[in-house]
C-alpha cells in the first residue's frame, strides 16, 4: 500500500517527504477542496520529491466545466507536466452531474501524453448521489486511460464508504489503483487496508499562523500547512500492515512444551 499526502506548497512537499510519503498531490487552496497550483510551485516541488502529482481544477464548486474551462485545464496539464510533475489529477462531470464528461476526460488524458492520470473525488458524486455501479465505473475509467481513482466510496469520509471502496478494489484488480481519501486519519489505515485499496490519501493538515495579520482584505490570518508528524504516523500505520502481531504473554504457543508442534523428522 502506498501513502499519498495532499499538500498546497513546496514546504508541504518537504514535510510529506520527511514523514515518509510515497507521493504528494500538489494543489493550492486546500480550504476550497484544492485548485490548480502555479507553475513555479510545481517546478520547485518536483525538485524536492517524492513523486508529485498536480491537481488540475480551475475553480471551486461543481465539476461541470465549460468548453473554455476545459481548454484551460488542458493547457494546465501540459504546462505542469512540462514543469516536472510526475502525473495529473483531473475530473469532469456532465451538467447534470450524473455521468463523467467523456469529451473533457479524453482531452485531459490525451494532454497528459502517457503520464499517470488520476480521477479525483468528482467520482464521489457518481457513487454517493447517483449510486453508480462500482464495477461499471472502474471499467469506464480504465477505458478512458485513467490509472488511479481517488475516492471516499461516495461517503463524506472514506471509513464510512468502506463497502463501496471494497467493491471498487475488487473490480479494479489488475487495472487501476483505488486510493482511499476523505477524512482519513492514521488510525483508519488498518480498516481501509482491509477493504483492499491500493493507497491511502490524507492531508495531514495543521494550522500555521506565522504569516502575520491578513488585514481586512486578506481573509483569515492562518493557513493550512502539512504536519510531518501526522505524515509519519500514517507511514507507521501503513508499514505496520505487514508486521506480525506480538503474541500476548502466556499465550498457548508459549506455554506448550518445547516439542509441541514440531514436525516429525
Amino acid at each position: 500500500m502506498r501513502l499519498e499526502i495532499t499538500v498546497q506548497d513546496v514546504d508541504g512537499v518537504r514535510a510529506a517527504q520527511a514523514g515518509g510519503a510515497d507521493r504528494a498531490e500538489l494543489c493550492q487552496a486546500l480550504a476550497l477542496g484544492g485548485l490548480t497550483p502555479s507553475s513555479g510551485t510545481a517546478q520547485l516541488a518536483a525538485l524536492v520529491g517524492p513523486e508529485v502529482h498536480v491537481l488540475i481544477r480551475p475553480r471551486e464548486g461543481g465539476f461541470a466545466y465549460t468548453a473554455t474551462e476545459v481548454s484551460v485545464m488542458v493547457r494546465d496539464v501540459e504546462a505542469l507536466l512540462d514543469a516536472g510533475a510526475a502525473g495529473v489529477v483531473v475530473g469532469a462531470l456532465t451538467a447534470d452531474g450524473d455521468a463523467l464528461d467523456r469529451h473533457a476526460m479524453k482531452a485531459l488524458v490525451r494532454a497528459a501524453e502517457g503520464h499517470p492520470v488520476t480521477v479525483h473525488r468528482c467520482v464521489d458524486v457518481l457513487l454517493g448521489v447517483y449510486r453508480r455501479d462500482p464495477a461499471a465505473l472502474v471499467d469506464e475509467l480504465a477505458g478512458l486511460g485513467v490509472s488511479r481513482m481517488l475516492t471516499s466510496g461516495g461517503a463524506p469520509r472514506a471509513l464510512e464508504g468502506l463497502p463501496v471502496l471494497a467493491a471498487l478494489a475488487e473490480a479494479a484488480e489488475g487495472t487501476i489503483e483505488i486510493t482511499a481519501g476523505g477524512g482519513v486519519r492514521p488510525e483508519h489505515v488498518p480498516a481501509l487496508a482491509g477493504g483492499g485499496v491500493g493507497a491511502i490519501h490524507l492531508s495531514a493538515r495543521a494550522l500555521a499562523t506565522d504569516a502575520g495579520p491578513a488585514g481586512p482584505g486578506g481573509g483569515p490570518d492562518g493557513y493550512a500547512t502539512t504536519d510531518p508528524h501526522l505524515v509519519a504516523a500514517a507511514r507507521s500505520a501503513v508499514d505496520a500492515l505487514g508486521q506480525p502481531q506480538a503474541r500476548p504473554a502466556g499465550s498457548a504457543d508459549e506455554t506448550r512444551g518445547s516439542g509441541a508442534g514440531r514436525r516429525p523428522s
